[in-house]
């Protein structure tokens, strides 16, 4: 069974177990409820006197319900020794043990109804997603490390790429900035995300400590504060304390370092670099095969306690980056391909039509390269010298797709936990995965890593990986097919400006051509690293 396909199985489960069993479950008595931070339990019903001892309780036993409008809970708790300690730091004597009575206004919000048996359902699974995410977040670090270091040494000596070189490496950067502009665009204006009621929001608020994300945003330094501080001072703690910007960065730099170095002396460190990134590979892969029951453990979390909302936002998710691929296609190739190289931009698509066909059928870069080579070469008369250089490193740098993709993503589960993004965060979501997309671009299946790496650079809880990895394989196939456009219309670009002779091959003129074709072709390429979109393999 493919892997994706275990992990929307996994989905599935966590999603129907979540609606069944969960703490919001309509088939459970709810006799619970979870109280806000605000929340204010008072001595009687409809009265204003506190009940000290419940300053900081987060959960009461719902005993009884009044007839009014809104109704009132009569609610009771008993104090932990934690309690105890707490209330006498605050000048309240209690006794731990003792059961206290009070009412509280029901509220959706401050006074949360949840089925105990559902809760506790939660908490004896909820390891299961936790050490999931745990292996996730222990692999990010050295992988975006190391694998950023081999992905800017094979690019080879900058300053003998020369104008074919800076052409292609410059074109695949900035499209890829534009593609994530384009997707924070759309996902700010279209907002998928707040399709969550508020009231569901400070649920997830709740859990894994978000409040602490927002509580910490009025205090975030200024975007020239964080331009500056891109640059560790001690690389080491970067490393230790995980601030990927600086770890970005550091590696950026020892990459460079290295192609400008002798190969003798640097050949050493690359191979070094470049056996501890396999390494780290494989242990994203094992990290990976707990996937499906980490999701669904995470997933019957989520739907358990905010309901099938989240199934909605998240399907508007989905059309969202649908729709900035889209639009990436038109603002970011059409214009490239119409005003620049100067062809029809839909007999460029119907040349480049079988690599397409093959990359949205196996969402592989792998696979698609020799076809898409061929059908530069033979349908739009590329030379071999522009396609063989131009192809190989597209299939390494270009991620527009995965770019606009993580874009959309982080935006989509900051608006989910009810977290806002400043202007500054978002630049360093720009930063961030338009670097990681190098660092990441030969490890199968590290679209998810990378993803997680951009959420940590802003603060927002790596946890939310969970609710888009379901249909990452889904849209996959549509920011594969985005890619391998991106790379068909820089290998184009730099033919025109090469002065290769372009034009749009007929097929009936390319099969009367016997030297063309995909014979002996593939006995020719040698294999292309699989980069962070592709995870047929994972």
């Amino acid at each position: 069974m493919q892997f994706y396909t275990k992990v929307l199985i996994g989905m599935a489960i966590g999603v129907v177990l979540g609606f069944l069993l969960g703490p919001n479950s309509r088939f459970l008595p709810a006799t619970g409820a979870i109280l806000s931070t605000d929340a204010q339990v008072v001595a009687s019903e409809g009265g204003t006197k506190l009940v000290p001892e419940a300053n900081g309780i987060d959960r009461v036993s719902i005993l009884e319900e009044s007839a009014s409008d809104p109704p009132w809970l009569k609610v009771s708790w008993t104090l932990t020794g934690k309690d105890v300690v707490r209330l006498a730091n605050s000048g309240v004597k209690a006794v731990a043990g003792e059961e206290h009575q009070g009412w509280i206004l029901s509220d959706p919000v401050k006074a949360r109804r949840f089925a105990p048996l559902g809760q506790s359902l939660v908490d004896w699974t909820e390891w299961i997603g936790r050490l999931f995410l745990a292996m996730i977040k222990m692999a990010v670090v050295p992988l975006v490390f190391f694998s950023l270091i081999v992905g800017m040494a094979s690019l080879g000596d900058f300053r003998k790429l020369g104008k074919m070189g800076g052409i292609t490496l410059g074109f695949f950067t900035a499209t890829t900035m534009v593609a994530l502009v384009i997707g924070l665009s759309l996902a700010n204006i279209l907002a998928p995300g707040d399709l969550i009621s508020d009231a569901e929001k400070a649920i997830l608020l709740g859990s894994y400590t978000a409040q602490n994300v927002v509580s910490n945003a009025a205090g975030s330094p200024s975007f020239v504060d964080q331009i500056v501080a891109i640059v560790p001072s001690n690389p080491i703690a970067a490393l230790a304390k995980g601030e990927m910007l600086q770890v970005i960065f550091f590696a950026t730099m020892i990459g460079v370092s290295l192609t400008l170095m002798d190969l003798g002396k640097s050949k050493p460190v690359i191979q070094l670099c470049d056996s501890v990134n396999e390494v780290m590979v494989m242990l994203v892969q094992i990290a990976m095969k707990l996937a499906p029951y980490g999701v669904a453990a995470l997933l019957f979390e989520v739907v358990g306690s905010t309901g099938l909302s989240v199934l909605v936002a998240l399907a508007a998710y989905g059309g969202v980056v649908i729709l900035g691929l889209l639009c990436h296609i038109l603002i970011s190739y059409l214009p490239v391909i119409v005003a620049v190289v100067r062809l029809p931009f839909v007999g460029f698509i119907q040349s480049i039509r079988s690599a397409l066909v093959l990359a949205f059928s196996t969402s592989s870069s792998s696979a698609t390269l020799p076809v898409t080579m061929e059908a530069c070469e033979s349908n739009l008369k590329v030379s071999n010298e522009v396609a063989s250089f131009v192809l190989p490193i597209g299939a390494t740098v270009n991620m527009d797709g995965t770019a606009l993709y993580q874009g959309v993503a982080a935006v989509f589960i900051a608006q989910i936990y009810g977290i806002d993004l400043s202007i500054a965060d978002q630049m360093t979501i720009v930063v961030s995965a338009t670097m990681a997309s190098i660092g990441a671009a030969g490890v199968p299946g590290a679209g998810m890593l990378t993803l997680a790496m951009v959420l940590a650079a802003v603060g927002v809880p790596v946890e939310g990986v969970a609710l888009v990895i379901g249909v990452d394989r889904i849209l996959d196939m549509f920011r594969t097919t985005t890619n391998v456009i991106g790379d068909s219309t820089a290998t184009v670009l730099v033919g025109r400006i090469q002065g290769n002779p372009l034009r749009i091959v007929s097929p009936e003129e390319d099969a009367a051509d016997p030297s063309a074709g995909m014979e002996g072709r593939l006995d020719d390429v040698e294999p292309q690293p699989v980069r962070a979109d592709e995870h047929d393999e994972a």
